[in-house]
């Protein structure tokens, strides 16, 4: 899973605005438990970015092949004692649980962990799915480039960009 710092605000107000109207939550401050939820999901994608700059450093440092980033990037997480990948959810679920209990935003929890876990999800798995209709889509027209190359690198992130700006993401 890959979390796009501009989204996250809009993907908290959709979490919000699931718990809260489904009655799982009870709050004075919907905004202020919003920045709850930010702060976990921006601090994910912090640590994301740090594991994957770390394994790139060991990538060059070791003159490893770029096949082997995958591999090193999710050592590198489990460094950070965070979830990369499929995983990913599951453990932003976790924290995200974690928040909401411990928040002195949050004046009441009614539901059960299982529940908020499910409420939580739909937000996160709907980004995840966006994201991944645009990662193929680059990657389609990526086909004449190497994968893990240094050029590879440089115009996928070129291509997401424009493919971004052109839907307003």
């Amino acid at each position: 899973m890959r979390l796009i710092g501009a989204r996250v605000p809009a993907i908290a107000n959709r979490m919000v605005q699931a718990l809260t109207g489904a009655g799982a939550i009870e709050c004075e401050a919907p905004a202020e438990v919003q920045k709850d939820l930010e702060s976990i999901l921006n601090q994910y994608i912090r640590d994301e970015r740090e594991a994957t700059e770390q394994a790139k450093d060991l990538l060059a440092s070791r003159n490893l092949p770029p096949s082997e980033l995958p591999r090193l990037r999710k050592l590198a997480a489990e460094q950070r004692s965070i979830r990369i990948g499929d995983e990913a959810i599951d453990y932003l679920l976790d924290q995200l649980v974690e928040i909401l209990m411990h928040s002195n935003n949050v004046d009441e929890v009614f539901a059960e962990d299982f529940e908020l876990r499910r409420l939580l999800r739909e937000p996160l798995r709907s980004e995840d799915a966006e994201e991944e209709k645009l990662q193929a889509e680059v990657r389609g027209q990526l086909r004449h480039v190497k994968e893990g190359t240094a050029l590879w690198e440089v115009e996928y992130r070129r291509m997401m960009e424009e493919i971004r700006r052109r839907k307003g993401l």
